[in-house]
């Protein structure tokens, strides 16, 4: 079973429990920033890579496409 923090940190709703101890976490092809993605059992997940005890955010297929698609439409820009 999840702890709180956990599922307070899951994107749109249930998830399996999922191991992310063997996860191949993958940085940006530049290697800056701190944001890092794995893929597991057909899920995304992203934590930030300094402070990887925090858990991990949870994305199906189809809610990191939508994040990514609206990332590149500048969605997220604060500026």
């Amino acid at each position: 079973m999840a702890d709180s923090i956990t599922e307070q940190r899951l994107v749109g709703g249930p998830r399996p429990d999922l191991d992310l101890t063997q996860a191949e976490w993958q940085s940006s092809s530049q290697g800056v920033g701190d944001v890092q993605i794995a893929f597991v059992e057909g899920y995304i997940a992203m934590r930030n890579r300094r402070s990887p005890e925090i858990p991990a955010l949870i994305f199906s297929p189809a809610e990191w496409r939508a994040f990514v698609l609206d990332a590149r439409d500048g969605e997220f820009d604060l500026t």
